[in-house]
């Protein structure tokens, strides 16, 4: 079995090929704003190091979001276009639920900065929701999760006054727990945004 993972929903590309239950390959690389010129041929090379052929893979595991825009629309072009070819389905795992995989702790709270006060947040505990993914206020969300303390943080960002468990995406848990979820067309993967964009939400006034 096979699985090809991507993750471009933050600034960081994050991919990783699992072949007969272990990572043999991965690439974790921060891109900024060059991820539409680079995500494709990192993924081409990831390929080509493992020498897999496309058409080998046998499932493609990919983080819908929540996160950045642009970076999700990236991945889930790349995943639907990828799936559609080659006549393959889609698994998908939200960005809060690879963060939280990847922390050795019992109850995880996984944040993402949305600005403004805002964080997309969601609390697990093994890997299951105690508090579901959302667009919270941060200080609201913290109120929240206190009835569940203790916990660790994990994110990319840093917030004031916390303490954060810098995200370093485990591919080998992350792979192992979500390539089990039933898998979809491509034409029915849709991403997580969590929040409208800025222009729907000037749109809708």
């Amino acid at each position: 079995m096979t699985v090809l993972y991507l993750d471009t929903s933050s600034s960081l590309f994050c991919a990783a090929l699992y072949q007969d239950g272990k990572v043999t390959q991965q690439i974790r690389k921060k891109l900024e704003k060059e991820m539409s010129k680079e995500a494709l041929p990192l993924l081409k090379k990831l390929l080509e190091d493992a020498k897999v052929a496309p058409q080998k893979v046998d499932q493609l595991l990919v983080c819908n979001g929540p996160g950045s825009f642009t970076g999700i629309r990236i991945g889930m072009t790349i995943a639907k276009v990828y799936a559609w070819a080659l006549q393959k389905e889609i698994t998908m795992v939200s960005s809060l639920e690879a963060m939280a995989a990847s922390i050795s702790s019992e109850r995880v709270l996984s944040l993402i900065d949305a600005r403004r006060g805002y964080v997309y947040g969601a609390l697990y505990e093994e890997n299951k929701p105690l508090i579901q993914e959302g667009y919270y206020l941060l200080t609201e969300l913290l109120e929240q999760a206190k009835s569940y303390a203790p916990y660790q943080i994990v994110s990319q960002d840093s917030f004031d006054a916390l303490t954060v468990v810098p995200y370093q995406p485990d591919f080998q848990k992350i792979i192992t727990l979500y390539a089990k979820r039933e898998s979809i067309s491509p034409h029915l993967a849709n991403p997580c945004y969590l929040k409208k964009t800025e222009a729907e939400e000037k749109q809708n006034g």
